[in-house]
């Protein structure tokens, strides 16, 4: 009789041990598995992750974060489209789960948020007049040339641009891919700065007053992993995302979805980990 009174003491604590693991799963894993919908924040950032006409997500980062959900059984999504200096503060907010924008990973925004493993690996570019009449290229050119460089608020390129050796004087920050170009063509910069995507996009808009330069003419330290970024204290649903992302990654499945954005195989990230590109970025 004490045998039996023993054994169903022990299953009674292995349920209570059961029911509080499943009860300090994260906020967002909780909320997930319960259906309710998964927020996605991004910006316009053709073609990185923007809406569509009905506030759809597109973009190849939004592409493969919908792959990957997917994938693990999460087809309730929820599109949240704001400024792009406003992502970080709107994860941390609550506003939405997930930012999908196209982010770069960089050890200050580490410190902000959780990054999952790269998903792609890519160069910046400036934009100048045609003809590039002040010979800019890279950053030793801006400083060299005492030129003025224009990017957009939230974006590494200011960063780049004072480590370069750029005075922070010389650097304007406006809040979108527009400004950066209505700038330049107004002379009020000699340069604008941000992901080649985007200022070959932009190049492309002027109607030949406007040309991109190559990404190959920027410091290797200047390439950067883009990743999907959650909340600090979404560990379990980063862990799990994390491993559907390795199965998707780099297939048939996942490059079709994505290279109607001009995502690649060049792009994919290769072995580098979140760790170290936090430490070294």
């Amino acid at each position: 009789m004490k045998l039996t009174k023993f054994f169903a003491a022990l299953a009674a604590a292995a349920t209570i041990v059961v029911g509080s693991t499943s009860a300090h799963a994260d906020a967002l894993t909780d909320k997930a598995k319960a259906g309710e919908p998964i927020r996605i924040g991004f910006a316009h950032e053709i073609p990185w992750a923007y809406p569509g006409d009905k506030n759809e997500p597109l973009g190849f980062a939004n592409a493969l974060a919908l792959g990957v959900l997917k994938s693990m059984g999460y087809t309730n999504i929820e599109p949240v489209v704001t400024d792009w200096g406003g992502l970080i503060p709107g994860l941390q907010a609550g506003r939405f789960d997930i930012i999908t924008g196209g982010m770069y990973i960089t050890g200050a925004r580490c410190k902000n948020v959780s990054f999952a493993e790269p998903m792609g690996k890519f160069g910046d570019s400036f934009i100048v007049k045609k003809g590039n009449p002040k010979g800019i290229n890279n950053y030793q050119d801006i400083k060299q040339k005492d030129a003025t460089m224009v990017t957009v608020a939230g974006f590494v390129n200011a960063d780049a641009a004072m480590k370069e050796g750029v005075p922070e004087s010389k650097i304007m920050q406006v809040p979108g891919l527009t400004e950066v170009l209505a700038a330049v063509r107004a002379g009020r910069a000699d340069v604008g700065a941000g992901n080649y995507f985007a200022m070959t996009d932009l190049a492309k808009s002027a109607e030949g007053e406007i040309e991109a330069t190559s990404p190959d003419s920027l410091p290797d330290w200047t390439f950067n992993w883009v990743a999907i970024a959650f909340k600090k204290e979404d560990a379990d649903f980063l862990k799990a995302y994390n491993e559907a992302q390795a199965k998707y990654l780099g297939t048939p499945e996942m490059l079709e979805a994505v290279g109607k954005y001009r995502y690649t195989k060049a792009q994919l990230p290769g072995d580098a980990k979140t760790d170290w590109i936090c430490a070294n970025r």
